[in-house]
């Protein structure tokens, strides 16, 4: 990941949870990104298809249900306030489905300003991986 200085944990709770999730959804996409590129040499507009499908609302939904348990109560909080926080989703997002995925960036954008690389790319292999058993996955359904 990019070098920068870890955030305490007094700092990032004065971090509004839409800029918590302003900075997931960077990190995500290029995790996604990099995570499809690295599987093979194929063309862009295929790579772009699959990383859109797999950063939509729906998808990032659908896996942060499927982690919840797997997330320290601290994180849930994080979660609950991406979740909550005031936005509107766009017209072809389902609202609570958007909520969730705000929650979910939200999470993605603290542990990566929090320094905790490990916690951050171990949560996205595994979203990541939900995907990868479409068939026996919720993710895309």
């Amino acid at each position: 990941m990019l070098n920068h200085e870890p955030l305490d944990e007094n700092t990032l709770k004065e971090y509004s949870a839409v800029v918590l999730a302003y900075i997931g959804d960077a990190v995500f996409e290029l995790l996604v990104r990099t995570h499809l590129v690295a599987a093979g040499n194929r063309r862009v507009k295929d790579i772009h298809h699959d990383t859109v499908e797999l950063v939509r609302a729906q998808s990032q939904a659908r896996a942060m249900r499927l982690l919840w348990d797997q997330l320290s109560e601290q994180e849930q909080d994080i979660v609950r306030r991406g979740r909550n926080a005031k936005s509107i989703a766009p017209r072809h997002a389902n609202p609570a489905d958007y909520q969730m995925s705000t929650g979910f960036e939200a999470l993605l954008g603290y542990l990566y300003l929090k320094g905790d690389d490990q916690r951050l790319l171990e949560l996205v292999d595994q979203s990541l991986g939900f995907n990868d058993n479409e068939d026996s996955s919720p993710i895309n359904q």
